[in-house]
């Protein structure tokens, strides 16, 4: 996981928004339409990291097709200290692709 974690957000460009889907999914449970107005992104781009980090294990899907919440996953909990230390060290900013 701390491999996938260090290229989900320090290895690409998208890397401050999957850290501020992380945060997001933290507080509560979302839909990936919620996410986009709360990244103010289009949808495409939020399902794009979205799916980056259900492919990783980070986050997982439950519901409904149409309107699934996403939440994050037991084992990103597990790492949840790799995770903040990974934003520690790289300068994740607002903003990002």
């Amino acid at each position: 996981m701390e491999k996938a974690l260090w290229y989900l957000l320090a290895g690409t460009r998208g890397g401050p928004n999957r850290a501020r889907i992380i945060r997001l999914l933290d507080e509560r449970p979302r839909n990936a339409n919620r996410l986009a107005d709360a990244l103010d992104v289009d949808y495409n781009t939020a399902r794009h990291h979205l799916d980056m980090l259900v492919d990783h294990d980070v986050v997982e899907a439950g519901g409904e097709e149409y309107g699934e919440l996403y939440f994050l996953t037991d084992r990103f909990d597990a790492h949840r200290d790799t995770f903040e230390g990974i934003t520690d060290q790289v300068s994740l900013g607002e903003g990002g692709d």
